[in-house]
């Protein structure tokens, strides 16, 4: 009588576990838009196979995940990658995590990947001109800045003492991505790609947005209660209607402004993307003008009439103005003409927007299967072949369309659902 209590016990315990798991996975898969979602429980060949994600009804793709170590694939160095190298935490938003390890191999960078060919020209490809995007990341933050997933090749072309011994080299296959910061390291990061290789003739491509909050750093082995109470919801939209992309951290954008972009060692580059195409309207600022700059890489953000004007500077002669718009900061320099009127001189961008960024291209489209890159998770294909992210992943959702912020609030808010398996 005991044992059948017990075993009574046992089964209505187990069951209610599978409801609320059940439920937050339903949360998920019930928001409009939903293109995958790798919760890391659901399995192939009844939970003993690959990980695979949840598709919309009807849908036939499967996009089950491979393990692979990049290095490996590319340079023909290091060992093969496999599940064994993705540590199961037993607990998460959904039931479950992988942990991508601070590895000490320097020939060892493994990752879960769709392969190209089996995404190509499926929901998951979202590419092209008036597309929108959502990435949402569940994770815990052990250390890193870099990629946790998205279509983000970022090519092995790049000239510099990893890719001497390079035996693959392809040009950057970017399309879009999730990073726990780069720039800004540990915030909500979204990047996004029109050609797939650079921007603002950087090296690097730059199109990218930094929720305003960061998220901690926690030992990956920290204790079990520890890491049940620090998960973080991280995400990125972007709106092709409004031209924004905009970083999320628990249900948070935020405003995030960078100063003197002059000075920054990478959006240097934007700043000359936007001097460039101010010169070509301004004609009274010639000096610096690069004839060779492509028109397609000016970064113009619309002004129009400003969100707020402050006066730094007056006298009789002449003004300095501080004007804010919804993308930039500009200082703009004035002198009195001969009729008492201000006319507008000299002016400078001071301030950059870095959440939401102004973005206003279509998303890399490849060719064919060939030019396209894989989607990966816990790293992306890079020449640097630096660690990047580590910590725990316990879920990871792609939606071809730019969520609210109501809409990622309510996802967000399943990192405090933690169920053990």
């Amino acid at each position: 009588m005991k044992v059948s209590l017990f075993l009574l016990l046992a089964s209505v315990s187990l069951n209610g576990f599978a409801a609320e798991l059940s439920e937050s996975v339903s949360v998920v898969r019930q928001t409009p838009g939903l293109v995958s979602f790798w919760d890391f429980v659901k399995r192939e060949s009844g939970g003993g196979g690959r990980f695979t994600a949840y598709v919309p009804e009807g849908c036939k793709e499967v996009y089950s995940l491979e393990a692979g170590n990049y290095v490996r694939d590319y340079w023909g160095e290091g060992r093969a990658a496999t599940y064994g190298d993705f540590p199961l935490l037993g607990s998460g938003p959904f039931g479950e995590a992988v942990r991508i390890c601070k590895e000490g191999e320097p020939d060892f960078r493994p990752f879960l990947f769709v392969p190209r060919e089996r995404l190509h020209n499926t929901p998951l490809d979202i590419k092209g001109q008036g597309k929108s995007v959502t990435m949402v990341v569940w994770a815990i933050r052990e250390s890193g800045n870099h990629a946790l997933a998205g279509i983000w090749h970022e090519g092995t072309d790049l000239k510099q003492q990893e890719t001497a011994a390079i035996r693959k080299v392809e040009r950057g296959q970017r399309q879009y991505a999730l990073f726990a910061g780069l720039n800004k390291e540990g915030s909500a990061c979204g990047h996004v790609s029109e050609n797939g290789a650079s921007s603002f003739l950087n090296r690097y491509a730059l199109h990218k947005c930094n929720s305003a909050d960061v998220s901690p750093m926690l030992p990956a082995d920290a204790a079990s209660e520890v890491l049940d109470a620090s998960w973080q919801c991280f995400a990125m939209t972007f709106d092709s209607k409004t031209q924004e992309l905009t970083g999320w951290l628990n249900g948070k954008a935020g405003d995030r402004w960078l100063e003197n972009p002059k000075n920054d060692r990478l959006l240097s580059s934007a700043y000359n993307a936007w001097f460039q195409a101010q010169v070509r309207q301004h004609p009274e600022l010639k000096a610096g003008k690069d004839e060779s700059f492509p028109a397609d890489q000016f970064y113009n953000p619309p002004e129009g009439t400003p969100i707020s004007v402050r006066v730094t500077r007056e006298t009789e002669e002449d003004r300095v103005e501080i004007r804010e718009f919804r993308f930039t900061r500009g200082e703009v320099y004035l002198r009195k003409g001969p009729d008492g009127r201000w006319v507008e001189g000299a002016r400078d961008l001071v301030g950059l927007r870095l959440n939401p960024w102004w973005y206003p291209h279509g998303i890399y489209e490849p060719e064919d299967a060939g030019k396209g890159g894989p989607f990966t998770i816990g790293r992306v294909i890079h020449s640097s072949r630096s660690v990047g992210f580590t910590g725990w992943i316990g879920g990871v959702a792609v939606f071809d369309r730019a969520l609210s912020d109501r809409e990622l609030q309510k996802l967000s808010d399943l990192r405090f659902r933690v169920r053990k398996r």
